[in-house]
């Protein structure tokens, strides 16, 4: 019998996960199929007892339930004890066991560059879900120091907190203190969701070069403000879609326990742009 896999979150109808997972089980000749589930703000609680009827196999979970899920978890993985969110999970019969990928999605496309984190400065914009992530992916490659900017500083606040936990020297500012310090940075980071509707980039990217990082984990659209600010400094961009391609592959790889098809997945996903 076939498996059954999802993603689910609100909104949900702009997610390419089906994109991607779809290639990949046509590639491998799997018989499986990926679904796109719609669970709103307050109804996890009853959304995950209908996967759980439907004998889900797996799931994935974004925006707004990344951190809600993990109540409902039987079983964690140290990633998601770690970020305190999952976005990846298993169903084993009934007992659900959480993962995070956001970490190694994230790192994976600065370290395909040949990035050196060790010892840099990092902006990072945004205090939400990803961005404990983040934090921990800098962390594990011993950044020098970060600083967290978010428009309520109790919430950079708490991210400092975390940081400085794990061993990163964080300090934080509002996203109005950043002005036009993001020369300061050798890795700028846009975990925000501001461009997902072709907002104007939330800072200026002026006195920045073509040493800088500027990274934008909003994969739709494609070239947000933010990153085309970024191509005018002719500075290094990195793309949403990277990070997305890269917790799918890891999330892939936990679900059927073999190597991704990473082309084909790829493929999948710049072909719903």
């Amino acid at each position: 019998m076939g498996k059954t896999f999802a993603v689910i979150g609100d909104p949900i109808n702009h997610s390419l996960s089906p994109n991607i997972h779809s290639a990949a089980f046509r590639e491998l000749n799997l018989d499986c199929s990926y679904i796109a589930y719609r669970i709103p703000k307050g109804e996890l609680e009853e959304g995950i007892e209908s996967l759980k009827k439907i004998k889900i196999d797996g799931f994935n979970v974004t925006i707004p339930h990344k951190i809600e899920m993990m109540k409902y978890l039987d079983k964690i993985d140290e990633s998601c004890s770690l970020i305190g969110a999952v976005n990846t999970v298993v169903n084993n019969d009934g007992i659900l066991k959480g993962y995070n990928t956001d970490m190694e999605g994230f790192l994976e496309p600065i370290k395909k560059k040949k990035i050196n984190i060790a010892d840099s400065n990092v902006l990072l914009l945004g205090a939400g879900g990803a961005a404990r992530a983040i934090v921990a992916g800098f962390a594990k490659e011993k950044a020098k120091s970060i600083t967290i900017a978010n428009r309520t500083i109790e919430k950079a606040n708490d991210l400092v907190e975390f940081a400085q936990k794990i061993s990163l020297n964080a300090n934080s500012i509002t996203i109005e203190q950043v002005k036009d310090t993001a020369k300061n940075y050798n890795i700028i980071v846009n975990a925000t969701s501001i461009g997902l509707q072709n907002e104007s980039s939330l800072i200026s990217l002026d006195g920045i070069n073509d040493k800088t990082v500027v990274y934008d984990i909003v994969y739709m659209p494609l070239n947000t403000d933010f990153l085309k600010k970024a191509k005018e400094k002719n500075a290094i961009v990195i793309f949403g879609y990277e990070m997305l391609l890269g917790q799918a592959i890891r999330a892939f790889e936990i679900w059927h326990s073999m190597e991704a098809p990473y082309n084909a997945m790829k493929k999948a996903l710049l072909g719903g742009f």
